[in-house]
């Protein structure tokens, strides 16, 4: 399977929904929000510092994630996100979006020809 494109292929709003569900899981950097989508899609995913960093900046904006500066294990500083109670309201509203869409697109694909 060839790696998606996240500026090309992903749906809109598809980014920000899998970013909430990665910060939701416990307080991460940037960077390492992009490795775990990679490893937990197997990489299918693949997001560039490019589609990433706009797309935190834009979640902090609307309040649903807040961010606080501090060393990473490697000792390096960065900042790391953690959902607000908000950003969990929004993420459960996407979630049942998504599933309702996604629910929708399979059956107009099982559809017999």
């Amino acid at each position: 399977m060839t790696p998606v494109d996240t500026k090309s292929e992903f749906l809109k709003g598809t980014l920000d929904m899998l970013i909430l569900k990665i910060v939701a899981l416990g307080p991460i950097h940037g960077y390492a929000i992009s490795q775990r989508i990679q490893q937990i899609s197997k990489d299918v995913f693949q997001v560039q510092q490019g589609s990433l960093y706009p797309a935190l900046h834009r979640l902090e904006d609307r309040s649903l994630l807040q961010a606080q500066w501090r060393n990473t294990e490697s000792g390096r500083e960065a900042k790391f996100y953690t959902l607000t109670r908000k950003g969990r309201r929004q993420f459960e509203s996407e979630v049942r979006n998504w599933e309702q869409i996604t629910g929708a697109v399979a059956l107009i694909l099982g559809t017999a020809e």
